[in-house]
């Protein structure tokens, strides 16, 4: 994000977006008092500070929504609760809280004039000009839901942290053996002698019924039924409620009068761009450039532009932030060469080397589209009208059955489910997206009793009734005999594979050639030469090359493949010290370890600011707060 604001900001999407990875990503901002509303309780107290419900909602909601963008899917709550983002969300609160407590002890703070100063000369805030648009900053807080004293209290908050972790880094000094070290530990290569055993050198032979029920008998845990439970459940989605919308062509045609430009396909460039310190520069590298004393990724070299700098990607017209380098790029021929360009930020030579023209659609082609996305809007206004529909229902005694035939939803009746959604024949229990929330809240439930509406993500809401629970069974043994037998087979040879490749690990050790060790694994012996710590060449493994880096030269191990089949054997043939690091690489390491070393200062001064103040945190309170409260009690 950064990297696109340098290269130019023009729109207030853009501006948007940098707030938010502000409210997303602030390590240490407290924002109890910044945002509006007001949480029902405490999920933390540090010192005489409390965390609110709502403050940790906000926060954990940044963080699942900041890592849907990242992966462009859809991460439930439930998926979140494994990542234990409810615990980073905290950590993150608690660390805001107890740093602003030490700032206010220490009497560090900002006035309103001079944070009011520094919003108006961010160029963040900057209108087309260049300078601070009212407008535009107005319109960025409504859109965060915050108030102006609001914003000026986070950024405060931020401004005030800056000053106390400046004040740590600065001081980091990393000493010259620390950087030689480490230079040495990454720079160091070796060379291997390895090959890879022929599975068919061992042979496990098919074992009896005693052996087969002796590893039965010693591995029970693994050949259980799981728990299953019976339950009836009611669905209310969209994507349900769809089907009932009637739309006229008079509807869809308006719609999509309204919306065009969402299904115009717009012409997209493949961008590349140099940045210079200013038009003179610009100009001398045009003229290398059609002269022919140089190329443009040359050129981009000699001005210090990385990969990043150069290759935008491909966009649209809109997509690109500044104005002036856009227009200037979508004037182009393909490949030719614009006129430096004075943009908002930079002065830069730009090119398109690939144009894909785009094409403007029409009602025809766009109907189901246009039909979709406004039956989808129009199913949203049913959603709430339907919910109390099914509450009234359940609330008057009806079953989910009774109540499904009457509303014209979704029902499933389930005789056996299990915790993964599926019935005892392998397919899945309740067919809908993101089941699993769902199920969890089923197998947290007992029988008899009559739980809230669980919500899914797109405004779906499960309605459930556990009818009876069957406890997992131990499965005989004449039932699961060819399971036993496979457990067998595979803990057998790979105890064979083991004790074959210590043996020949062994004779190497003892001075045999590695020719006749490969010859004698069954193997092509190959050589692997000048790897380093981390890198893992073909027919290595991770494993592998972390046992390599720990034997003496000559030294042998061996390790299992990546697919567990069997086993490569290797042996060090060279060692070759690291050379002295380049005045690049002693400054990228120097660098590097600085920012490790400070990062660990700052939280070490976070924890020892915890530990003064006290922790406390209301484990109850945070299960209710991201829905896992039933499982917790």
């Amino acid at each position: 994000m950064l990297d696109a604001l340098r290269r130019g900001a023009q729109g207030w999407v853009a501006k948007l977006l940098f707030a938010i990875l502000i409210v997303s990503f602030g390590i240490f901002w407290n924002v109890a008092d910044v945002f509006r509303g007001f949480g029902r309780g405490s999920i933390a107290h540090v010192g005489d500070t409390e965390i609110s419900v709502t403050d940790f909602q906000r926060t954990f909601q940044n963080q699942l929504r900041s890592l849907q963008l990242q992966d462009g899917g859809r991460l439930t709550t439930e998926q979140a609760l494994m990542l234990r983002l409810d615990r980073q969300a905290l950590d993150q609160l608690i660390a805001q809280a107890a740093v602003k407590s030490h700032a206010n002890e220490l009497g560090l703070s900002l006035s309103e004039e001079t944070l009011a100063e520094g919003v108006k000369n961010d160029p963040n805030f900057a209108g087309p000009d260049g300078k601070f648009s009212r407008v535009g900053f107005d319109g960025l807080l409504r859109q965060l839901n915050l108030s102006e004293q609001g914003f000026l209290a986070m950024r405060r908050d931020d401004e005030v942290r800056g000053q106390i972790s400046d004040a740590l880094s600065g001081a980091v000094v990393v000493p010259k053996p620390m950087i030689d070290n480490l230079h040495a530990w990454r720079e160091e290569t070796r060379t291997l002698d390895q090959v890879t055993m022929d599975s068919k050198k061992v042979s496990v032979a098919e074992p009896d019924d005693a052996k087969l029920q002796e590893t039965y008998e010693a591995q029970k845990a693994e050949f259980m039924t799981p728990e299953y439970r019976k339950a009836a459940a009611l669905v209310l989605s969209v994507d349900e409620l769809k089907k009932e919308v009637t739309l006229t062509d008079d509807e869809l045609k308006t719609y999509y009068t309204e919306n065009k430009a969402t299904y115009d396909k717009p012409e997209r460039r493949r961008i590349q761009q140099i940045p210079f310190k200013d038009k003179a520069a610009a100009e001398a590298a045009r003229k290398e450039i059609v002269d022919g004393k140089k190329n443009f990724l040359d050129v981009a070299k000699a001005a210090g532009a990385t990969e990043t700098d150069v290759n935008l990607g491909m966009l649209a017209k809109k997509d690109m932030i500044d104005s002036k380098i856009a227009d200037a790029a979508f004037a182009l021929e393909r490949d030719k060469l614009s006129e430096p360009v004075e943009g908002n930020f930079a002065t830069v030579l730009v090119r398109a080397i690939e144009i894909d023209p785009g094409k403007e659609s029409t009602f025809e082609e766009s109907k189901d589209k246009v039909r979709d996305k406004l039956a989808s809007q129009k199913a949203e206004g049913l959603i709430q009208e339907r919910f109390d529909l099914v509450e009234e229902g359940r609330n008057a005694g009806k079953t989910l059955k009774e109540i499904s035939a009457e509303q014209k939803l979704k029902f499933f009746d389930v005789d056996a489910v299990d915790r993964t959604n599926k019935t005892p024949d392998g397919k899945a229990g309740i067919d809908i997206p993101d089941a699993e929330v769902a199920l969890k809240e089923i197998f947290a439930s007992g029988v008899g009793t009559q739980p809230e509406a669980v919500e899914l993500p797109g405004s779906t809401f499960v309605w459930f009734d556990v009818l009876s629970v069957t406890e997992p069974k131990q499965k005989p043994f004449d039932d699961v005999k060819a399971d036993v037998k496979k457990l067998y087979m595979d803990k057998e040879t790979a105890k064979q594979l083991n004790e074959t490749a210590q043996k020949l690990v062994d004779r190497l050790k003892a001075g045999e050639p590695f020719a006749k060790i490969a010859q004698d694994a069954g193997g092509e012996a190959e050589v692997s030469e000048q790897i380093k710590r981390n890198h893992s060449p073909p027919g290595l493994t991770t494993e592998a090359v972390r046992q390599a880096f720990a034997l003496p030269k000559g030294g042998a191990g061996y390790a299992a493949t990546s697919d567990q089949a069997s086993r490569v054997i290797f042996q060090v043939k060279d060692i070759v010290a690291a050379p002295a690091a380049t005045k690049e690489e002693a400054d990228k390491l120097a660098k590097e370890l600085k920012d490790q070393l400070a990062n660990d200062d700052l939280l070490a001064y976070v924890d020892a600011i915890k530990k003064t103040l006290g922790v406390r945190i209301n484990e109850a309170e945070l299960a209710r707060a991201t829905g896992a409260a039933s499982e917790t009690q």
